[in-house]
C-alpha cells in the first residue's frame, strides 16, 4: 500500500505533511472514509487493535453532528452556522444538513489542515440562497475565527457554533473553556452551542488515546469527564436532554432499541 492519499489526486500537496497523523484524516479513516495517508490508517488501527469501539464513537459522534444542525435549523430556526473542526467532508455535512431544511443557511467552515482546505475547495458548495465558506484558522486563536468568519456570517444574528470534538485538542482545560467563552461572547442572544468530546469513563479508550498520544506524533487528544463537559455550557440554557452520550442525544426511532452508550458526551444549548 502506497503512502498516497485514496482520493482523485495524484499527488500530495506540498503543505501538507504526510509523514505524521492528523486527527481529521484519522476520523476520516474511522468512518470509513479514503481521504487519507497510510500513516492516519496506522494510527487508526493502532487506535482499534486497543479499543475497537473506536468505530462506534465515530460514527455516533456524527450522527449526533446531523440531528443536531437539524434541531437547530429546524426548531431552533437559525440560519448561521460557525463549524469549527470541522474535519474531511462526508456524508451530511454541516451546510447540507441546514440547507436541506433552510437553503438560505449560511455556513463557515474553520479547520488547520490543508489537506481539508484542497477537499473543502472542491465539495462544500452551497445553495443559490445560501453561503458556505471554508477558512483555515486554529481553534486557539478565536479572534482570528470570528474575524474572518465575519466576512460570511453576521454575528448581529443568531448563529449556532458547532465545536464537535475539536476542544479536547486544547490540552489545558482552563483554555479550553476560555475558548468556548469567548466565541460563544462574541455571538448575539438566541445563539447555540452545540459542542462534544470523547470522555475518560471507558479506561479503555482512555488507554487508546494515550497510546496514541505517545506514539504518533500528532497533536495530543484529552478526553474529559462528563462534568468538564458540562462546565463548557455554563450560563447557557440546555436542550434536552442534556449533557448525555452522543448516541443518546435524541436519537432516531429504531426497531432494535436505543443505541449502544459510548464514551463520548455533549450537548445542545441556547444563550439567553
Amino acid at each position: 500500500m502506497s503512502d498516497t492519499p485514496l482520493s482523485d489526486s495524484d499527488r500530495i500537496p506540498p503543505t501538507i505533511d504526510s509523514t505524521v497523523p492528523h486527527s481529521a484524516r484519522v476520523w476520516n479513516y474511522m468512518l470509513g472514509g479514503k481521504d487519507n495517508y497510510l500513516v492516519d490508517r496506522q494510527a487508526g488501527e493502532r487506535i482499534r487493535e486497543i479499543f475497537p469501539g473506536m468505530v462506534d464513537i465515530a460514527r455516533q459522534s456524527r450522527y449526533m453532528l446531523a440531528r443536531a444542525v437539524r434541531y437547530l435549523a429546524g426548531e431552533g430556526q437559525l440560519r448561521q452556522f460557525l463549524d469549527i473542526g470541522t474535519g474531511l467532508p462526508t456524508v451530511d455535512n454541516t451546510h447540507e444538513v441546514a440547507q436541506r431544511l433552510a437553503p438560505q443557511s449560511r455556513i463557515v467552515y474553520v479547520d488547520n489542515d490543508p489537506l481539508v482546505l484542497v477537499h473543502a475547495q472542491a465539495l462544500l458548495t452551497s445553495t443559490p440562497e445560501g453561503a458556505t465558506d471554508y477558512i483555515e484558522a486554529d481553534v486557539r486563536d478565536p479572534g482570528t475565527v470570528l474575524r474572518m468568519a465575519a466576512k460570511t456570517l453576521d454575528f448581529g444574528q443568531p448563529t449556532a457554533l458547532l465545536l464537535m470534538g475539536i476542544l479536547g485538542l486544547v490540552g489545558d482545560y482552563d483554555e479550553a473553556r476560555s475558548i468556548a467563552d469567548r466565541l460563544m461572547a462574541a455571538l448575539p442572544s438566541g445563539s447555540y452551542l452545540a459542542l462534544y468530546d470523547g470522555t475518560d469513563t471507558d479506561p479503555a479508550y482512555v488507554e487508546a488515546i494515550g497510546r496514541y498520544n505517545a506514539g504518533s506524533g500528532a497533536t495530543p487528544y484529552t478526553p474529559r469527564s462528563p462534568e468538564q463537559i458540562a462546565r463548557y455550557f455554563d450560563g447557557l440554557e440546555l436542550v434536552e436532554p442534556g449533557i448525555v452520550s452522543v448516541s443518546r442525544w435524541r436519537p432516531e426511532p429504531s426497531p432494535w432499541g436505543d443505541p449502544p452508550l459510548v464514551a463520548c458526551a455533549g450537548g445542545v444549548a441556547r444563550k439567553p
